[in-house]
């Protein structure tokens, strides 16, 4: 199994940013994920996902992955780095699954991740620290991203936070939970 990082934070706070720096470290080639789809009528949208590209070296290989991450994970070359940004999108991509759907996609993505020979690196926002959304869909996001970090987080050899300009080791700084009983 290869080393398995999450970066993790909330919103413009350069955990992409330090993930690319790990990824530059790594001194493997690296093969960018995004899990964004481009949306050309979405003129923001577009001017987010350029500034990535426009941060990342050239010689860096770039799939788009919407949907089918746990295939992209279990086909990477082991002397490669992949980097997924991010897990917060992925979950919207999916949202729509059923509980049982849900369920089985996340229990083959982290069972993939344990037998994956490259090293990946996790990019995932931080949801759930203010006020609980008015909406069934945002809960449904909030507390299946947030799950997904959780468990992720359990299975990683290295967890970040990137907060106020600031990066937390957490793996060292802090102790992990037991697993979650429900």
């Amino acid at each position: 199994m290869g080393k398995v990082i999450l970066v993790t934070g909330p919103t413009r706070s350069g955990k992409s940013e330090w993930a690319e720096t790990l990824a530059m470290r790594s001194g493997k080639a690296v093969v960018y994920v995004a899990t964004a789809a481009e949306d050309p009528a979405d003129e923001e949208w577009q001017k987010r996902i350029q500034q990535h590209q426009k941060r990342r070296p050239q010689e860096w290989l770039t799939q788009c992955v919407s949907v089918e991450l746990t295939a992209t994970l279990a086909e990477a070359k082991p002397n490669t780095c992949l980097l997924v940004d991010s897990l917060g999108t992925w979950v919207a991509n999916l949202l729509e699954q059923d509980e049982i759907s849900w369920e089985k996609t996340i229990t083959e993505f982290l069972e993939t991740v344990q037998l994956v020979a490259a090293d990946m690196l996790f990019v995932a926002e931080e949801v759930g620290w203010g006020v609980v959304p008015a909406y069934a869909t945002g809960r449904k996001f909030r507390d299946r991203l947030g799950s997904l970090v959780r468990q992720l987080g359990a299975i990683c050899d290295t967890v970040y936070l990137v907060t106020g300009g600031h990066v937390l080791n957490l793996s060292t700084l802090g102790s992990p939970l037991p697993p979650s009983r429900g």
